[in-house]
């Protein structure tokens, strides 16, 4: 039974590696045959999708390329010294996306990534807020 098991298979496969030399280079000349794929002009106007991550002092910068689109950032929270930004509590010099936090207030934070500025701001009415005061 071992050796049918054995045998069956490698006989199936003696059948069907048959080939000729005419169907080998059929298949080679298929091979050759230019193809047509997109043309420089198409890809000359394509936007690169690439961010690009570097390792600078200990600390990992995104750059994302000036032709992607805006991306979003959202400031959910502020507490202390610390942001709630997107997905995560940041600081200041934190990067997020590219953007450095240079600054965080009371009802906002600004973000820097070269020569690009951003301030995101907490979307509620002042009324809204949750203000602490220290008493004596």
């Amino acid at each position: 039974m071992k050796k049918l098991l054995l045998v069956v298979p490698l006989c199936l496969t003696a059948i069907y590696a048959d080939l000729s030399v005419k169907q080998i280079e059929q298949m080679i000349e298929r091979i050759h045959l230019k193809r047509e794929g997109v043309g420089l002009d198409v890809l000359e106007k394509t936007k690169e999708p690439f961010v690009k991550i570097k390792q600078e002092d200990n600390k990992t910068v995104i750059e994302i390329p000036e032709e992607m689109p805006d991306v979003k950032l959202a400031l959910h929270a502020i507490m202390a010294d610390k942001a709630y930004i997107n997905d995560g509590w940041k600081k200041v010099d934190d990067v997020i996306l590219g953007y450095t936090v240079k600054y965080i207030g009371k009802r906002g934070v600004v973000l820097r990534n070269g020569n690009t500025i951003k301030k995101l701001f907490l979307g509620k009415p002042k009324e809204s807020l949750i203000m602490l005061e220290e008493r004596e």
